[in-house]
């Protein structure tokens, strides 16, 4: 089993190395329970281990796991994310891949200095709703050229809409929705058709861009509009996404992988967090899937 959805805080950015730095942030125990906490708010939905790498390998129980930040440590300032990288770096081993962050608007100078430094496998970027934007597109095309692993993943409570603070749905919906407007917003600026070789895996299944695709498609077929930037269809588009496997739903996970191919799907946790899949070999069992032909595709993407 090799999970490629984890999330780790990297002891170098803790703030008890530098409390001064609010930036920071810092990680506690109360009551037998783990705080986490950032900007002067206490956060307790991380329920299993944040920092300590092997811990974290025996929580999730893989042979191995692919480490990414803490979506509110996704920087966009330089000198943050080297810092970070640098800690994520240290963490790399026989177990253990990990992705870094960079500035997504430097023109992917970041990117390459990253890559050609060949310990991180690629880098993790928060799902802007407009990642098809000609201001990325120096980036994506870095990101095809290095071979990088490009994880998109949601930055949780970025849509402002008030209702979804209601109920958790600023997790349960505002997340994976999160992710769907920023993968419709590539596979119709044309990003995908112009990189084919891009590996772009999408947390949480990738949310409900697979369900839409009829619609996208539709409305590529005769809206002028979203025919602008892309020649094929926006299905061909949606298959060269890769997908984790944290869809809390065996018939939709099953779905997912009859559509975009059980070679496009990987398995993922979403450790540490209380949303994570706490058993995902049963749920990868119970759609049907081979959790051996996961591995393999992980190793592969990895490769």
């Amino acid at each position: 089993m090799i999970d490629v959805h984890a999330h780790v805080i990297v002891e170098r950015l803790l703030r008890d190395a530098a409390p001064d730095e609010d930036w920071r942030p810092a990680v506690r125990r109360e009551d037998g329970a783990q705080v986490v906490e950032l900007g002067g708010k206490a956060i307790r939905s991380a329920v299993g281990e944040f920092v300590d790498a092997e811990r974290i390998l025996d929580e999730v129980g893989a042979e191995h796991v692919v480490l990414s930040p803490w979506v509110p440590l996704l920087f966009e300032d330089v000198e943050r994310c080297r810092l970070q990288n640098e800690g994520l770096e240290a963490l790399v081993g026989e177990r253990v891949s990990a992705l870094g962050s960079v500035p997504l608007e430097d023109g992917g100078r970041e990117l390459r200095e990253v890559m050609g430094r060949g310990v991180l496998a690629g880098v993790e970027v928060p799902a802007h709703p407009d990642l098809g934007a000609e201001r990325f597109a120096p980036f994506w095309a870095v990101a095809e050229e290095t071979g990088a692993v490009v994880f998109i993943h949601p930055t949780t409570r970025g849509l402002g809409v008030g209702a979804l603070d209601d109920y958790y749905l600023w997790n349960t919906v505002g997340n994976p929705l999160e992710t769907t407007i920023a993968a419709a917003h590539m596979v119709m600026a044309g990003v995908m058709e112009r990189h084919p070789n891009l590996r772009v895996v999408l947390a949480h299944g990738g949310g409900a861009l697979v369900a839409l695709r009829g619609r996208l498609r539709h409305a590529h077929g005769f809206q002028p509009q979203a025919r602008a930037d892309l020649r094929e269809d926006p299905v061909e588009s949606i298959r060269r996404f890769w997908f984790d496997t944290i869809t809390h739903d065996a018939s939709l996970l099953r779905a997912l992988a009859d559509f975009v191919g059980e070679d496009r799907v990987l398995l993922g946790t979403d450790h540490p967090f209380d949303m994570a899949d706490h058993d995902p070999l049963a749920t990868v069992r119970a759609a049907g899937l081979d959790p051996d032909v996961l591995a393999d595709n992980a190793r592969r993407l990895l490769a």
